[in-house]
């Protein structure tokens, strides 16, 4: 298993994969070494992460082997079918995957995303729009919403 770590704006973060594909991304709360070389296996990511915080790209293209149930594994599909921009609630997310009694299981699925930003559990919201649990922390899940937000906030000043 191939790993590097990178800095981003929301902080160091770890990547682990290999030619099977990358199996998870970790937003890190230490302050860690960037890996002085990349890893073959990880330099797609590595770039393809780059070029989302620049804000030129919004859709990922890699190849991911994620471990998890089968059921979270589809929870984790139908995460990223949520377009860049755009926000679902925990409920709407049970509905499409067809059970609406299934919400609670969904949201844990969720928590237990092992690939952050690349399956975009951050756009998963309340039903009442609050923000809700998340696992990097709600300031960063509030950083990538407004990172992907199509209206600029600007100042009054």
């Amino acid at each position: 298993m191939d790993t590097c770590i990178i800095a981003t704006p929301l902080g160091f973060t770890k990547i682990e994969g290999d030619f099977d594909g990358i199996c998870a991304v970790t937003v890190l709360n230490t302050t860690e070494s960037v890996s002085k070389t990349i890893p073959e296996s990880l330099q797609d990511s590595v770039l393809q992460l780059q070029d989302y915080f620049k804000g030129t790209l919004q859709n990922f293209n890699l190849k991911l082997n994620p471990k998890g149930t089968e059921f979270q594994k589809k929870v984790w599909q139908a995460l990223t079918q949520i377009p860049y921009g755009k926000t679902i609630s925990y409920l709407e997310l049970s509905k499409q995957l067809g059970d609406v009694k299934a919400i609670r299981a969904v949201a844990s699925a969720n928590g237990k995303n092992p690939l952050w930003i690349i399956v975009p559990c951050h756009r998963v919201i309340g039903s009442d729009g609050s923000l809700t649990g998340y696992a990097g922390g709600l300031h960063r899940k509030q950083w990538l919403l407004e990172h992907e937000s199509p209206f600029t906030q600007q100042s009054l000043f």
